[in-house]
């Protein structure tokens, strides 16, 4: 009896799919539920694992394109496990190659090693062995960041190529200058092919550029208030609520506020010539960019209104782990209606934000530079205060001048004076 094995459904909107390769060969024997290759669309990387135990009919290889639903491979559950003799000559036939394993396959079986799908992968491109790497992960297991660390300390540092010493000139040959040639560094050129997730996010960066009459106004905060309350309250807060309290916390619970304030900017605009409408949103779901080494992805922290300063920090902590790990699902990354980008934890100073579309509004946070201002306690009195520049980049079709304006301000009255959000 053959057992089809289909490419899944990573989410709604979403039709195709790329398949990198398989992690076990054609005909090869394999457990139920054991991982069998990879696949990646636009949002997310998943798993394909096996429906059942039997031999491993390959009908794809790999491509891109793929659409949702198509049999990629069978199982054919009537294939005979090999006995452990079996297995064992077929080891002792691979002669030397058995004894340097490469790539995933290699690397997952020897010594028993737990190795994540996204590591075997990896292993496979780097030609690592995943058995000589002690894994971080739970269990022991060998994660996607174990292998990167081993594959860069076991390259080795090139080596000076030793140049032949030239003969002496004759004592009746002219005697001619000659510039020693300059030792040039690396030229290698490398390509690699962009992801599903790197295209749909500059796709989509584009398509914000093209289609939104974006623009960005700025402001600046003066941060110690919040700073203060941060200091004073940061171990009892972690203590009670086992999380760190940050400054996300106070922007998401000031962004909800302004939100509700500026409605339109919490709004999309749907539909094109004369059936254009605004779609307005009671509640607030606000997206909270998290930078991967796949791309940027934008988790959403649904109903923002309702959360605690807790319960934002723990959701945020969460996305950050699961994002890192590559575990966050297509529904966590959909929707949003605002997004707020936080840029200064990379230390940038001032930038631009581009939409998140269907938003219609983006907010960037800055990096804390202390600068010399006027002291609001001192008026006509200087002091050096830890502030934050501020943008808020809009949909000039929707929002107006004046209401980004106010919406910036807004924020900047409730980070300043933090006390106001328990009234906002």
């Amino acid at each position: 009896m053959a057992v089809d094995i289909t490419i899944p459904s990573p989410g709604e909107s979403i039709t195709e799919v790329s398949l990198s390769g398989w992690l076990k060969d054609d005909g090869a024997y394999v457990e139920k539920d054991e991982l069998l290759a990879e696949i990646e669309s636009d949002k997310a990387t998943l798993e394909l694992r096996a429906p059942a135990a039997g031999a491993l009919k390959i009908v794809t290889k790999k491509g891109d394109g793929i659409k949702v639903g198509t049999v990629v491979a069978a199982i054919d559950t009537a294939g005979a496990k090999p006995s452990s003799s079996a297995a064992a000559t077929a080891v002792a036939a691979s002669g030397a190659s058995a004894a340097a394993p490469s790539g995933a396959s290699a690397g997952a079986s020897s010594g028993g090693t737990k190795v994540s799908g996204v590591a075997k992968k990896v292993a496979a491109e780097k030609g690592v062995d995943t058995a000589a790497i002690a894994g971080t992960g739970p269990s022991g297991r060998v994660m996607k960041d174990d292998v990167l660390a081993a594959t860069t300390a076991s390259t080795p540092a090139a080596a000076a190529a030793p140049t032949a010493a030239a003969p002496a000139p004759s004592s009746t040959e002219p005697k001619v200058r000659v510039a020693a040639a300059p030792v040039a560094g690396s030229r290698g050129v490398r390509r690699e092919k962009m992801t599903k997730l790197r295209q749909k996010i500059a796709e989509r960066l584009v398509h914000a550029q093209h289609t939104a009459a974006m623009l960005t106004t700025f402001n600046e905060c003066d941060m110690t208030e919040v700073m203060r309350l941060r200091t004073e309250h940061k171990d009892a807060f972690e203590k009670r609520f086992g999380v760190g309290l940050g400054f996300m916390s106070f922007f998401v619970k000031a962004a909800v506020s302004a939100l509700q304030k500026y409605p339109r900017v919490n709004a999309y605009i749907v539909g094109q010539g004369a059936d254009t409408e605004i779609e307005y949103h009671d509640y607030s779901d606000i997206a909270v960019a998290v930078g991967t080494e796949k791309g940027l992805v934008v988790p959403v922290l649904r109903n923002a209104e309702a959360l605690s300063f807790a319960g934002v920090e723990s959701a945020i902590k969460d996305f950050a782990l699961r994002a890192k790990d590559g575990k966050l699902t297509v529904d966590e990354m959909t929707g949003g209606t605002f997004t707020i980008s936080n840029g200064g934890v990379y230390g940038s100073l001032m930038s631009t934000p581009i939409l998140n579309p269907p938003q219609s509004a983006i907010l960037g946070m800055h990096a804390i530079k202390k600068r010399a201002v006027e002291d609001p306690k001192n008026p006509g009195q200087v002091a050096l205060r830890p502030m934050m520049y501020l943008a808020l980049s809009y949909d000039h079709r929707i929002i107006d001048g004046a209401e980004a304006v106010g919406f910036l301000v807004h924020i900047k009255d409730l980070i300043e004076k933090p006390e106001r959000l328990l009234f906002a």
